[in-house]
């Protein structure tokens, strides 16, 4: 399985791939890895259950903030 770059604040609720929080600047710490196998056999079962096909589906998934046209 591969590692991930994902790091996440222990103090707020951020996620980022940076060392240091780009909102509180407390020290980042390895975000656990997702939930996901490519040898997953029930997977097709889950998605049609969970509905993944629809568009209400896609609609309700978190969105990325908007920023306000800065780049970091």
């Amino acid at each position: 399985m591969g590692r991930s770059n994902l790091q996440k604040c222990p103090k707020c609720p951020v996620y980022s791939l940076a060392s240091e929080c780009p909102e509180c600047g407390a020290k980042m710490k390895a975000a656990a890895p997702l939930k996901f196998s490519p040898e997953d056999r029930q997977g097709d079962r889950r998605r049609q259950r969970k509905g993944v096909e629809s568009g209400e589906w896609a609609q309700s998934l978190p969105s990325i903030r908007e920023s306000d046209g800065e780049e970091e």
